[in-house]
């Protein structure tokens, strides 16, 4: 019963806070159209450069390549390992 009124209290707050939200955001626009810069700001904040991407150095990628190999290796060594047991049965 008390989960369930706090759970009720928290859905009710967060509606409460999203309209409020709303309407900030509303009364924000109104004063930036009497501004003079409504659309043009938003349109330039929308259009935000993309994230730089990340560089691997070639030792980062040396050491991923050389760990992938040890895997491919104990991997085919494990796969192997049934297969000469056959043979010599």
């Amino acid at each position: 019963m008390a989960n369930k009124l706090n759970d009720e209290i928290l859905n009710a707050a967060l509606i409460g806070f999203e309209k409020q939200k709303a309407d900030l955001s509303a009364r924000i626009a109104e004063l930036k159209q009497m501004l003079g810069g409504g659309a043009k700001e938003a349109a330039a904040k929308a259009a935000a450069p993309a994230r730089k991407r990340r560089r691997l150095s070639a030792a980062g990628r040396k050491a991923i390549s050389d760990a992938a190999k040890r895997r491919w290796e104990l991997k085919r060594a494990a796969a192997e390992k049934p297969q000469r047991a056959a043979k010599k049965a």
